[in-house]
């Protein structure tokens, strides 16, 4: 039996990090080794097809963490509304934790990198499903219908990217705190 991976999880976890700040192009393999406190061989070793690859594991470490985040809170409040509120007011302290420097790591890889890679387009393409399926499920337990909890599950997801977004702009959680308001609305049930 092999030995566990030593260092591949904190080579992704720094990654993940790394591209949240900074953005995938201005992130180094350099980089990524210091932070994440492992030997620059191991990058090579755990990701031989390179920086694409830990980006690839990053977005779906990223994606992995957002949707276990989402179903926690899914089970914690009775709406859809209710959760995607406590989300946002999550998300809204973590941009004020970091001074308004971070963003979400999937969206900042992915727009300096889709679709020119297939592999982390992919990777992408599978984190907002996944993100945007938990979001349809609370809809459809509060009664919308199928194609109507997908658009809604879509407006949602561009609704908080586009906030991060703006929330770093303008070094403020108000987009953040606007958003939650408006997508509560719009989610209740008519």
């Amino acid at each position: 039996m092999s030995a566990p991976p030593r260092h591949r999880g904190a080579i992704v976890r720094a990654a993940a990090a790394l591209f949240r700040r900074n953005g995938f192009a201005a992130t180094g393999i350099n980089e990524i080794a210091e932070v994440s406190g492992a030997p620059k061989g191991s990058l090579y070793h755990y990701f031989p097809d390179g920086k694409d690859q830990i980006a690839e594991a990053a977005i779906r470490f990223a994606g992995a963490g957002l949707v276990a985040t989402l179903e926690k809170l899914e089970k914690e409040h009775d709406s859809a509304a209710s959760m995607i509120r406590a989300y946002c007011k999550l998300l809204a302290g973590w941009m004020a934790k970091s001074g308004f420097r971070d963003g979400c790591p999937i969206s900042t890889t992915l727009l300096e990198a889709a679709p020119q890679s297939a592999m982390l387009t992919a990777a992408g393409r599978e984190a907002f499903d996944s993100w945007r399926a938990v979001i349809v499920r609370a809809l459809l337990r509060d009664g919308f219908g199928k194609a109507e909890a997908k658009r809604l599950a879509t407006l949602t997801v561009s609704a908080i990217e586009g906030a991060l977004i703006l929330s770093r702009v303008e070094a403020s959680s108000a987009p953040i705190d606007d958003v939650a308001k408006s997508l509560a609305s719009a989610l209740q049930v008519r």
